[in-house]
């Protein structure tokens, strides 16, 4: 599996540092969670940051926004250095709509589904995606225990983009480490996003070179 750590938890009054950091695990990109205080409850950075954080590293962006209009905000994002723009299928964006406008502007284009969300929700919209995101925690907060039932919804999906022949990846987000990244490679994961487990990790490389051994 590929790994995405998630910034949430690191020292943002050293982001260049912690970024720096983030590139010597041998991590495959950065996971940035924007979250409006609408679509969950809690706040973290907008594009202004991202603008700032982009000149400092040659990683790729995943952003991830938990948003209640995502719509809105994908040209400032994408102006602000967004590699990838992943965004729920549960916001009140039009989701075809939004899926062009992230094309459009040459982003690549993911969808998230929060737990309760079934697999069955992005499969009218796979053949335009690149990604898809199954949250493993209820979204908005770092630090949660692994959802270990939405393995079948990995599963779901991983049939169904095998079914159509797609190279669309899937994306695990929410308690992933150790102990749990197993069961979401057996299920069908392509990449890990890892936060709290990679920052607190001993041994940080070594947390890496296990998941991509997967």
């Amino acid at each position: 599996m590929l790994i995405s750590p998630s910034i949430l938890t690191c020292d943002f009054a050293h982001l260049a540092k912690e970024l720096a950091f983030v590139e010597s695990t041998g991590a495959d990109m950065v996971h940035l969670d924007v979250m409006d205080g609408v679509f969950v409850p809690n706040l973290s950075f907008g594009p202004p940051v991202i603008a700032r954080m982009r000149p400092l590293t040659t990683m790729f962006f995943d952003v991830h926004l938990m948003m209640e209009y995502p719509d809105r905000l994908v040209k400032a994002f994408t102006d602000a250095g967004a590699d990838l723009i992943n965004f729920h299928v549960e916001s009140a964006s039009p989701v075809a709509e939004t899926i062009a406008a992230i094309k459009a502007l040459g982003k690549q284009v993911a969808l998230t589904l929060k737990p309760k969300t079934p697999a069955e929700a992005v499969f009218p919209y796979l053949d335009e995606l690149d990604m898809v995101l199954v949250m493993t925690v209820e979204p908005g907060f770092g630090g949660q225990k692994f959802m270990a039932d939405q393995m079948p919804k990995v599963e779901a999906l991983r049939k169904e983009i095998d079914r159509r022949g797609l190279s669309v990846k899937i994306q695990v987000d929410g308690g992933v480490a150790s102990a749990t990244a197993p069961a979401c490679a057996a299920a069908g994961a392509d990449i890990a996003v890892v936060g709290s487990a990679l920052f607190n990790a001993e041994d940080p490389r070594a947390l890496v070179e296990e998941i991509h051994a997967l």
